[in-house]
């Protein structure tokens, strides 16, 4: 009887520790399509669905609670023949250590989304070659959030991952898809990559790294020291507002994090934040109306 309650543990534990790293759920609003017939959306939803959950996109090993949360939202407004066009909104976030909370890590909006697809096509993703927009975008996202999710427990931890994202945007960028080269604009998954591998933005990973571990974390046992955590991350990222206002990089952040700033400042034991919301104010302007809500 112990042998077989062990061997059954022992598969279990394997199963669970080859889980895949994200569980992700796909959302397709086609409505602006016109489109009557929903069958084509409804098969591109449950294989996404598949190929995204089911895909092994590191040699880690998650655990299935360890899996990274995350939303692929394709709002498409364009479908002719095979080709189809819209927005991709991205948001992915990681639990609080002690809480059932979880906390965001990333809001993207691509406005920069185009593709091609035939019904039931299979869809494959090989990080050496360019076959698909649509895989090479979800791709690139994907390794993003992974990354993202890394940055958070381990100081520079999504370095390879973003690295990998780098070198889909490299070879994506020999296609006429949008959203792969530096004069695509300045919110662009170039320019998004390119900051977070660039040096200027150093201190963006240091404050992802503060906020969650030594911030979020800590916030069921010790609530005051995490609030100076979070403030202190904020901080840092002040440095790179200085010699970069308005860099799509900290938008991104706050696009993220601006609401669950405004609720982890607006209850619990209080800290001075006199010169917290003017650091705010001047990072994240356009949020003016959600800091005005921080108040004791």
């Amino acid at each position: 009887m112990h042998k077989i309650l062990l061997s059954i543990f022992v598969v279990f534990a394997g199963l669970t520790a080859s889980a895949q790293e994200l569980n992700a759920s796909i959302t397709i609003d086609a409505e602006q399509t016109g489109q009557p017939n929903q069958q084509v959306f409804r098969t591109l939803k449950n294989q996404l669905t598949d190929f995204i959950n089911n895909t092994q996109w590191t040699n880690k090993k998650y655990l299935n609670q360890e899996r990274i949360d995350c939303n692929f939202t394709l709002i498409l407004n364009s479908y002719e023949g095979d080709s189809f066009g819209g927005t991709l909104q991205v948001q992915a976030s990681r639990p609080i250590y002690g809480s059932t909370y979880d906390s965001p890590i990333y809001n993207y909006n691509d406005k920069q989304f185009s593709f091609d697809y035939v019904e039931f096509q299979p869809l494959t993703f090989n990080i050496n070659s360019f076959d698909s927009n649509l895989m090479s975008v979800l791709a690139y996202h994907i390794y993003t959030v992974i990354g993202l999710d890394a940055d958070t427990f381990e100081l520079n931890g999504g370095a390879p991952y973003f690295e990998t994202a780098k070198q889909i945007v490299n070879t994506a960028a020999s296609s006429n898809f949008a959203g792969w080269k530096s004069t695509d604009g300045i919110q662009s998954r170039f320019r998004y990559n390119d900051a977070l591998l660039s040096n200027v933005y150093q201190e963006f990973h240091e404050a992802m790294y503060i906020y969650h571990l030594a911030g979020m974390d800590v916030m069921y046992s010790d609530p005051k020291t995490s609030k100076v955590k979070v403030q202190e991350a904020i901080k840092s990222l002040k440095s790179i507002n200085d010699r970069r206002p308005n860099s799509f990089i900290l938008r991104t952040f706050f696009d993220a994090k601006s609401d669950e700033i405004a609720a982890i400042f607006s209850g619990g034991p209080k800290v001075n934040i006199t010169q917290f919301i003017e650091n705010l104010n001047r990072m994240a302007p356009t949020r003016r109306s959600t800091w005005a809500d921080i108040k004791f």
